[in-house]
């Protein structure tokens, strides 16, 4: 379920809930996750509020991924928590619709879900990120934006 906080949202009048969700079931069936993926699409202070919660970061960010226990995975795989303000500015800036930034974080958060974690792996999620972009008709990935944007700091 994608729920949309607050409902009035200016950003919500640009995304469609059921073609999102469509999209969901498409990447969540790609990704390999077996569970249902409820999703909250709010604003930076919400998501600086549970970045700060539960992962002891005080600052907004684009997306929170929210595993669930194993034993539990195949009918709940997890929630996504994605900010809107900042999937606004990051369309801005990568030259994308809001829809487009939203579909590339909801792939994000659901690698998160399957286990995989750019920070701490070899190349692996990033790999998979960039196969599943492909197969969706995405443009460029999280991972990809980034890496890209390390390359040219230290360059």
């Amino acid at each position: 379920m994608i729920t949309i906080e607050p409902p009035s949202s200016p950003f919500a009048s640009a995304l469609s809930k059921s073609g999102l969700t469509r999209f969901l079931n498409r990447a969540r069936n790609a990704v390999g996750l077996e569970g249902e993926v409820d999703v909250l699409l709010a604003d930076d202070a919400t998501l600086r509020r549970l970045n700060r919660t539960f992962r002891g970061k005080n600052k907004a960010t684009d997306v929170l991924s929210f595993p669930t226990p194993a034993e539990i995975a195949h009918e709940h795989a997890g929630d996504l928590a994605i900010s809107l303000e900042t999937a606004t500015h990051q369309a801005a800036t990568y030259g994308h619709t809001l829809r487009d930034e939203v579909r590339i974080l909801l792939l994000h958060g659901l690698l998160h879900l399957s286990g995989l974690d750019h920070e701490t792996d070899a190349g692996e999620m990033a790999m998979r990120e960039a196969e599943l972009r492909h197969d969706l008709g995405l443009p460029v990935t999280l991972i990809e934006r980034v890496t890209a944007t390390k390359r040219r700091r230290t360059a």
